[in-house]
């Protein structure tokens, strides 16, 4: 089968992801961030350097995601040491709620949060692969992972961290992930950039709106 054919059902078996995503209410690019959670001006040096921290976890979490994208896609070498920098900031990022929420929380998040590169990992195979049974399933579980990972952090913060907020922060992070892994495949190069532009700004909304739920949960850490 040809390259092109092969890019065309992986964009095909994907798509059917993108709309299983929109159907369940998840269209929008991006959450929105109320004015009272975002910290566009933090008040303190503390707030500032937890929101900065938080932001590079994040952006750390995409990076390496799509170093991993981009090495699965083509056969690269470094697709092993990618996966496993990948799934250290899974730990890191677990580390960084301990001080707050308890060891045992942070570690259910990376626990959570590696299963959620795993699976995107199963996804990237299958699509790959041409395999539609299994893409399915990985994409079901994908999708699962998601919602737990919102439900985790809603029950830890339910006042700041609203359960559908949530859900749809993670949902949103899903559909981009994917359409940046869309156009990689398909050598879509100018759309494989715009795509990546797109889960960056999300994933700072993202950090932004946890950094402020913890600052707003726990204000005397931050005075």
């Amino acid at each position: 089968m040809s390259l092109r054919i092969k890019s065309s059902l992986f964009v095909m078996l994907l798509a059917s992801f993108i709309l299983l995503v929109g159907a369940a209410g998840h269209n929008r690019a991006a959450p929105a961030v109320s004015a009272s959670s975002a910290l566009d001006k933090p008040d303190t040096a503390k707030q500032a350097a937890f929101q900065a921290a938080m932001r590079k976890l994040w952006e750390d979490h995409i990076t390496w995601t799509r170093v991993f994208i981009i090495s699965a896609a083509a056969d690269l070498p470094d697709k092993d040491a990618a996966t496993q920098r990948l799934l250290q900031n899974q730990v890191d990022t677990g580390n960084a709620i301990k001080p707050y929420y308890g060891a045992a929380a942070g570690d259910q998040l990376t626990a959570l949060l590696r299963d959620h590169i795993l699976i995107s990992a199963d996804v990237v195979s299958a699509a790959k692969a041409n395999d539609k049974p299994k893409l399915d399933d990985a994409n079901r579980r994908w999708s699962a992972n998601a919602d737990q990972i919102a439900d985790f952090l809603s029950k830890a913060n339910p006042q700041n961290w609203p359960a559908g907020e949530m859900r749809q922060m993670m949902h949103d992070h899903l559909k981009l992930t994917t359409n940046e892994a869309v156009a990689r495949l398909h050598g879509d190069w100018a759309g494989d950039v715009r795509a990546y532009d797109a889960v960056h700004e999300q994933i700072l909304r993202m950090a932004d709106m946890l950094s402020a739920g913890i600052i707003n949960q726990f204000p005397n850490k931050f005075k």
